[in-house]
């Protein structure tokens, strides 16, 4: 099954732009600079949404304009708009149990408390869809975290991002075809 979506979870505004939580939106901008995709906002969809060509495949990126805690309301809208099944959807989102610079490819699962995910599984009723889990380190202890994913991250953890997005552009064509243990294959080792 190709992916027809590919969703990068964030807050919008200036001021969250560059915060931890919003590594899934540099993804997909990243992925979009790379195809010449151009965002519009679509108040409907409740999000800006561009349309690129990937090794053959028609793809659609979103940039949620809603804050986190409801980016399933924009992903169930495009979704449904466009007929896309969940398992043709990939969410590209912050991961706290990973450190920074490491992304990995999931498909399926919980939310492991990311309130995006969360409302993602409750809007789409289904935990059946991609996941790319940027990491972005842990603070240490779970009461840290609100304030940790919405600043900054240090220099040398946002050039390790920056390298892991690249590093996950370079299996977007698998991705995209739906080859998804290729994809992870190459992404993982």
């Amino acid at each position: 099954m190709s992916i027809k979506l590919i969703v990068g979870l964030q807050n919008p505004g200036s001021m969250y732009e560059q915060t931890r939580h919003n590594v899934g939106a540099w993804f997909v901008q990243a992925l979009a600079k790379h195809h010449g995709g151009k965002f519009k906002s679509d108040s409907k969809l409740h999000g800006a949404l561009c349309r690129i060509t990937l090794d053959g495949y028609d793809c659609r990126l979103l940039l949620p304009s809603t804050f986190m805690n409801n980016s399933g309301l924009a992903i169930q809208a495009t979704a449904h708009f466009f007929k896309i099944k969940p398992d043709e959807i990939l969410v590209i989102h912050d991961e706290l149990d990973l450190p920074a610079g490491l992304a990995k490819l999931k498909t399926g699962g919980g939310h492991g408390g990311h309130n995006g995910l969360r409302n993602t599984i409750s809007q789409l009723k289904t935990k059946d869809f991609h996941r790319l889990r940027l990491g972005i380190g842990h603070p240490g202890h779970k009461d840290l975290v609100h304030d940790y994913v919405l600043s900054k991250p240090s220099l040398a953890d946002k050039q390790a991002i920056h390298d892991a997005i690249e590093k996950a552009l370079c299996v977007m064509h698998h991705t995209v075809e739906g080859d998804m243990a290729k994809a992870m294959n190459k992404l993982h080792s």
